[in-house]
């Protein structure tokens, strides 16, 4: 099945189903007002959205209505947890790369996790909100995973049972601020802002064959400036398994229902798959180049994160943003 929060009934927004075709949504308060209302009593909830999913499907719902994107939250408005890994080894690696530095033995083997902001988890074409362009502005395409109560310690095969929702994520960095919050040695805080999540949130059986062994076996797509900018493999090159990240935050601590997981940034060893953020493209032409040429985001330019099942149609609905600059509103 397929849920959304529409931007009504308060801050967390209103639960409602929604077709696979993206195109009719229904309201299901007699199960949950929210989403995370349903991720807290999933087992009881589940079965009941999945009947009302059913019957909304083959159009016996007469409260169904036309679905509108731009009327989405993100799924979760605010999550109890938002927490990023950096799945993908080869991207770290060329990181490094780039600045002359040797990746230590242990990325190989122990996920790279942050705990981000959870507090304003952005809609699918909420714009990017920034300051100054010389922050180094960057979007970076993204899977998450929203999971139901996680036991401490609980090991990797054990932790798929516990992601109950999938959807896409664009992981706004501020690049040129990044180095300076690293070096004091205590991690990001202003150089990630507000993160923007895929209209659409939908359970793994929904994926049939793609989703498999913790991973998502589809291509991801950035369009930046309507200009095709990258569409790697998510389930290539993922050296860390959602299995693996959500093991590894549970090794000194339980995760609450409403947790949200993310990939890091989807990036492939063949490059012509292209590039899930700007910060990867400029990386290669500093390595290939001596230096990089493409500049990150500018006030008005538009990014849009997708993905497309085997058939072409839209799994999640499309991240759709665009630059602004910040404005003081007193």
């Amino acid at each position: 099945m397929k849920l959304a929060t529409l931007n009504e009934g308060g801050r967390d927004g209103t639960l409602v189903l929604v077709n696979r075709a993206l195109t009719q949504a229904v309201r299901v308060p007699d199960v949950a007002l929210t989403l995370q209302a349903a991720l807290d009593n999933w087992a009881q909830a589940a079965p009941l959205l999945c009947a009302r999913a059913a019957a909304l499907e083959v159009g016996a719902i007469d409260a169904a209505f036309v679905f509108d994107t731009t009327a989405c939250l993100a799924p979760l408005p605010r999550a109890y947890q938002w927490v990023d890994g950096s799945a993908y080894v080869n991207h770290v690696e060329l990181v490094r790369k780039a600045r002359g530095a040797e990746l230590p033995a242990s990325y190989w083997t122990e996920p790279l996790v942050y705990q981000g902001g959870s507090d304003d988890l952005q809609g699918p074409h909420a714009p990017i909100v920034a300051i100054d362009e010389a922050h180094g502005i960057d979007f970076e395409a993204e899977v998450a995973v929203m999971t139901d109560d996680v036991p401490f310690a609980t090991s990797a095969a054990e932790a798929l049972k516990h992601i109950k929702l999938i959807t896409l994520v664009n992981d706004v960095s501020l690049r040129n601020l990044i180095p300076a919050e690293l070096a004091k040695g205590f991690g990001f805080y202003q150089a990630k802002p507000a993160s923007a999540f895929a209209p659409v949130a939908i359970t793994p059986d929904e994926l049939g064959s793609a989703w498999h062994d913790g991973k998502l076996h589809l291509a991801l797509r950035s369009f930046v400036n309507e200009a095709w900018f990258g569409a790697p493999e998510c389930g290539v090159d993922m050296t860390f398994s959602f299995g693996d990240l959500i093991a590894h935050l549970t090794q000194t601590r339980r995760l609450c229902a409403g947790t949200v997981v993310g990939s890091g940034t989807v990036s492939n060893y063949d490059r012509s798959r292209g590039s899930s953020c700007i910060a990867e493209r400029r990386m290669l032409e500093t390595v290939g180049e001596g230096a990089p040429r493409t500049p990150f985001l500018r006030f008005g330019d538009r990014v849009r994160i997708e993905m497309r099942d085997a058939s072409g149609a839209s799994l999640f609905g499309a991240i759709e943003q665009t630059v602004e600059r910040w404005t003081r509103h007193d």
